[in-house]
């Protein structure tokens, strides 16, 4: 028993995105399917976040796949049918945004941040081993308290 429902399991963990595309989507040719599958691999779900339009069953991941089929039948290259999509739905819906323009800034924030972050808390750091110990005294305490303590 526990071999069917292992095996089950697994077929259900495996299977489940090859539903995500209906039989009504897909493509007569095979070649163009292949492409459409392809593209919808890089294309983030709008409402899933962090899946793609192939794995997704959200009713816009749908409405994606069918645009992406359209372009491809249409005849436009992979290429113009993700500056299509992009055009009208913006870089958000790609899974592997564009490492130019602008976007190098927000590539970069992050380790630039660490390293800000590191060499101030370096600094800090560097400062407060240098600086004196607060609870010390300063000459004039010592010799006030010597005074108070040889009375």
């Amino acid at each position: 028993m526990r071999k069917i429902v292992a095996a089950a399991l697994f077929w259900l963990a495996t299977t489940g995105a090859v539903f995500a595309v209906e039989p009504h989507e897909m493509l007569d040719d095979p070649a163009l399917e292949a492409r459409a599958r392809e593209i919808s691999k890089g294309l983030r779900c709008p409402v899933c976040r962090n899946e793609s339009i192939d794995e997704s069953n959200a009713g816009v991941s749908a409405d994606l796949r069918m645009l992406v089929r359209e372009r491809i039948t249409a005849g436009d290259t992979d290429a113009e049918v993700l500056d299509y999509i992009v055009a009208r739905y913006g870089e958000f819906v790609l899974l592997r945004p564009q490492t130019g323009g602008a976007n190098v800034i927000l590539w970069w924030a992050g380790p630039a941040m660490l390293l800000v972050a590191g060499g101030t808390g370096a600094l800090y750091l560097r400062r407060r081993a240098r600086a004196s110990d607060p609870d010390a005294l300063s000459p004039e305490e010592e010799a006030r308290l010597r005074d108070i303590l040889d009375r």
